[in-house]
């Protein structure tokens, strides 16, 4: 796997930056979480004017061969016929990338379907998708550390066109059953706590899922006794979709190039979990969307100590809910550099 220097934000500037957002004419604090954001992104940019510029992001497809025991109320033909469908306009994420102006990229890490002949997908395919992790690992390391290299360099092709703020979304049926398992495991958490329905397991199947997970994670156990870094590569790559881990590789490398990284609901979650745990300062640079209707969502993004901008109900993935948040995001940027400051304003400073 590739190495990331990823740098701390300089603390130095948290006082001018606060100073700064306090002396907006305003009492103090009234911007709520606005004033927040603004702080975070000032100190992840070393900037007292941070800026957002040419806003992208990435839809990335995998399929999982865990999906073959049953755990997925949506049948595997899903993920091919949705990533055509994205390129045709017709897509969740489609709508809110117009809307906001995002620029979308659509690549396929690991669909089981070829695709090769549609211009608008990018061809990141590593295999046509993982093993079914009840029986072993769902790739090899050499799968694992080619899509940590494709997802980075995908964010490479952004931030050479002047982005530095980027999303990411999946398109993977079966993909909340590895996200369980790394918020459970890297969590400390029952497996049980961590479940959810996905897209709509009735309990029987619901059930089922549980106990397949509970198989795939005890014969892990039982068989990988690594410690440290190594462990949590092993985790990753035992149960991780292409998707999961190209994210992963795209989020260490935004945040290694100082860019802005919306985080979108359970499954992006579990990927930015599963980098804090390879880069822990990833985390200063992400600002996560929202909190999605996913059993488990709400209590991962307490294991991260993170905030989520929205709470809507989501839960359709893809990255809708971080582009949703990105109005709210750019309101605290304009407001750090557009509001005047009282001296500004002429305005009497009252406490």
């Amino acid at each position: 796997m590739r190495t990331f220097h990823i740098k701390h934000p300089d603390e130095s500037l948290r006082q001018p930056l606060e100073i700064k957002i306090d002396n907006l004419n305003k009492p103090k604090g009234s911007m709520g979480l606005l004033e927040d954001i603004a702080l975070q992104i000032g100190l992840a940019q070393h900037t007292l004017s941070p800026c957002l510029s040419y806003p992208c992001h990435l839809l990335l497809g995998g399929d999982h061969g865990i999906e073959r025991e049953g755990v997925s109320a949506s049948p595997r033909e899903i993920t091919w016929q949705q990533m055509i469908n994205f390129t045709c306009g017709g897509g969740g994420v489609n709508l809110f990338c117009r809307q906001h102006h995002f620029h979308l990229i659509i690549a396929d890490m690991g669909v089981d379907h070829d695709l090769s002949a549609i211009p608008e997908i990018i061809n990141d395919k590593i295999d046509f998708g993982t093993k079914d992790f009840l029986d072993g690992p769902a790739m090899t390391e050499e799968q694992f550390d080619e899509a940590i290299e494709k997802g980075a360099q995908l964010v490479d092709s952004c931030y050479a066109k002047g982005c530095n703020v980027i999303s990411i979304g999946e398109m993977g049926i079966g993909n909340t059953s590895p996200s369980s398992i790394w918020m459970s495991l890297f969590g400390h958490l029952p497996l049980s706590e961590c479940i959810g329905a996905g897209s709509g397991l009735n309990s029987e199947k619901l059930k089922h899922k549980k106990e397949v997970l509970q198989q795939a994670v005890s014969r892990f156990l039982n068989t990988h006794h690594e410690t440290g870094l190594e462990k949590v590569r092993s985790i990753l790559r035992y149960f991780g979709g292409y998707e999961m881990i190209g994210a992963i590789g795209a989020m260490l490398r935004a945040a290694e190039l100082k860019m802005i990284i919306i985080i979108d609901g359970f499954i992006m979650t579990a990927c930015i979990l599963g980098a804090s745990k390879l880069e822990p300062d990833i985390l200063p640079y992400a600002l996560f969307g929202h909190c999605g209707d996913e059993k488990g969502h709400r209590k991962m993004l307490h294991l991260l100590h993170a905030r989520p901008i929205l709470s809507l109900g989501l839960r359709l993935g893809e990255g809708t809910g971080a582009i949703c948040a990105f109005p709210i995001i750019d309101s605290a940027v304009r407001m750090i550099n557009e509001m005047n400051s009282f001296n500004e304003g002429h305005i009497t400073k009252y406490f």
